[in-house]
């Protein structure tokens, strides 16, 4: 509430009155009327008799009368209600702050000033989500046998992370994890084991079988005798929009630190690296803290759904920040594949093996074109039985030139299984590097199944 000075306030509203001087003339017609009369009555008091008599005014002196005492009144009425006023507006409110009790509130003020308090008893939301899906991510750890050439088989061991996609025992986590412990296919080593601890029973090791792996995407499946696990809740990552927040959970460092929980943003999408075999891999990248240990554990969104697997960061001094996730839909696709077939279902093939020692220098060398250059051939494979031979060399993958292997790959991997498709090979005739022809050579996409 404001508050007001009396100072300001009589100078801001003081009036100024202006009397008249004795020595003005006064022109009023009753003045002459009245010295008159006084005049007239000191004349009769000086002579020697007295005589008393009574004239009726006339009408006219009655209204020259009423008229100024009209007048008194009006100005007499204004500045009244103007004093009254103004003890309304600034004098009982000056009075009711001075009398108020310590500790007190003022009517007007109570009216004017209103306090509000925020509480906020959520809790973050990191905690709704760790309690929710940290129960689902296990720690796995891999004991396998290194050959040494003076010491014999010796004991080493790894870990990382899995988790639980059904509660049937199945748990997703990243081929690189398990692949030390892997002999020949999905087979585990002998004297080699995989073994998964669930986060309540931190003591107690099961083992696991594989029932599937893809080197291509890092994705793998194990299996553990148990059931009534608690699996996780799988999101859309199709739906992910960078500035998302992102939880991710895991054993970084062993599982000295099992269930670590770190929380970060969705930095990027579609991030292109690549994984153990060399092949690009989309992924999503996360400044959420992904650390050795960490890979095959989930990424979380705001809802506690899984919408990533944890694979690798970027390290160094001039990095930070720089995690990857694989997205759980292609994940999924892969990991539902595994399960049911025991490969990836669908993936086109074409059954050749590429030199890949043979690039532009070389072409340039012997006046070929740049392509790739076919080392072998996989018996009743797709290339066999279309007639394509060692030594010739890839140049269009239906219709798209090609360089790389890389290249290659990303071409073939448009179609699927059962696709027909038109290769441009160059093949050379005879031992004269310089006579060759080109081929259109079209053929049916095999299926890969390990």
């Amino acid at each position: 509430m404001s508050e007001y000075n009396n100072n300001n306030y009589e100078n801001n509203n003081s009036y100024s009155y202006q009397g008249y001087s004795n020595n003005q003339q006064n022109t009023n017609p009753y003045y002459s009327y009245y010295s008159s009369y006084n005049q007239n009555y000191d004349d009769l008091k000086t002579s020697s008799f007295y005589s008393e008599r009574y004239e009726k005014p006339r009408k006219g002196k009655i209204r020259e009368m009423i008229l100024p005492l009209l007048i008194v009144a009006l100005i007499s009425s204004v500045i009244g209600g103007a004093l009254v006023g103004a003890w309304f507006q600034f004098g009982a409110p000056a009075l009711a702050k001075n009398n108020q009790l310590p500790g007190n509130k003022s009517q007007t003020e109570t009216q004017l000033v209103k306090q509000i308090e925020i509480v906020n008893n959520t809790e973050s939301p990191a905690t709704a989500i760790a309690e929710k899906v940290s129960p689902s991510i296990v720690g796995i750890k891999v004991n396998y046998l290194i050959q040494d050439f003076w010491f014999g088989a010796q004991q080493s061991s790894g870990s990382g992370s899995g988790i639980i996609i059904r509660s049937d025992g199945y748990i997703l986590t990243n081929n690189h994890v398990i692949e030390s412990a892997i002999g020949s296919g999905n087979k585990i080593s002998q004297g080699a084991s995989i073994q998964v601890i669930l986060p309540n029973q931190t003591d107690q090791f099961y083992d696991a079988i594989v029932v599937g792996r893809d080197e291509r995407t890092d994705i793998a499946v194990l299996k553990i005798d148990l059931s009534e696990l608690p699996a996780v809740d799988i999101g859309n990552s199709d739906e992910l929009k960078v500035g998302e927040l992102a939880i991710a959970i895991g054993n970084p460092a062993g599982l000295e630190f099992m269930g670590s929980v770190t929380q970060g943003i969705i930095s990027g999408l579609n991030r292109q690296i690549q994984v153990g075999t060399g092949q690009p891999l989309k992924v999503i990248q996360t400044d959420a803290a992904i650390n050795p240990g960490n890979s095959g554990g989930a990424l979380v969104n705001a809802k506690g759904e899984v919408i990533g697997v944890n694979t690798v960061k970027i390290s160094g001094s001039n990095y930070e920040g720089l995690g990857f996730a694989i997205p759980i839909n292609t994940a999924m696709e892969i990991a539902n594949s595994l399960i049911s077939d025991g490969y990836v279902k669908g993936r086109p093939q074409l059954g050749v093996e590429i030199d890949t020692r043979f690039n532009e220098a070389m072409a340039e060398r012997f006046k070929v074109p740049v392509g790739l250059l076919v080392g072998d051939v996989m018996p009743l494979s797709a290339a066999y039985n279309s007639g394509i031979k060692k030594g010739d060399i890839i140049v269009e993958f239906n219709g798209v030139p090609v360089k790389t292997f890389s290249e290659l790959e990303t071409e073939k991997n448009k179609y699927k299984a059962g696709d027909v498709i038109t290769l441009k090979i160059y093949r050379i005739e005879s031992s004269d590097l310089t006579r060759g022809q080109y081929l259109d050579i079209e053929l049916t996409l095999g299926e890969e199944k390990g």
